[in-house]
């Protein structure tokens, strides 16, 4: 009697994925930082970070929808890369979720009367940058195996 056996042997996950991971946590542990204390000390916070008085205006301003647009970009990142770090595919899911929030958050700070004050759109567009790149990465981490 013949028995096959098959065997699945997880992929093994490259060193830079861990780099990838831990980086991605820190840049978007900071947009949580930024978040949280933007809402628990609110204009104390802003003014500490240098923002001017027309920033401040600006984002006091926002309408109710706006933060929730920019609590989805930054907690959907911040649970991207947890799940980077679990190696889980729901990674991919959390940065495109992210990707919505943040491209939300920079189309209201490119046509809202008064978002010519907060600087530019170049930091915006960055960050809209990174979370499709960290989706990629997941995704393409997903294709590879990495991911469960």
């Amino acid at each position: 009697m013949t028995t096959t056996t098959t065997e699945t042997t997880p992929r093994a996950t490259p060193w830079w994925f861990w780099v990838v991971a831990g980086v991605s946590l820190l840049w978007n542990a900071f947009g949580g930082f930024d978040y949280t204390m933007s809402h628990v000390q609110g204009e104390a916070y802003m003014r500490s970070a240098g923002m001017t008085e027309p920033q401040l205006a600006f984002m006091v301003a926002y309408p109710t929808w706006m933060h929730a647009v920019w609590a989805v970009g930054v907690w959907g990142s911040v649970a991207g890369s947890l799940l980077l770090l679990a190696r889980s595919r729901w990674a991919m899911h959390a940065f495109a979720l992210s990707t919505l929030g943040a491209a939300g958050s920079l189309i209201h700070t490119a046509t809202a009367p008064g978002g010519e004050v907060m600087g530019g759109l170049a930091f915006p567009i960055v960050i809209v940058v990174i979370c499709i790149a960290l989706a990629g990465f997941a995704w393409a981490m997903t294709k590879r195996g990495v991911l469960r």
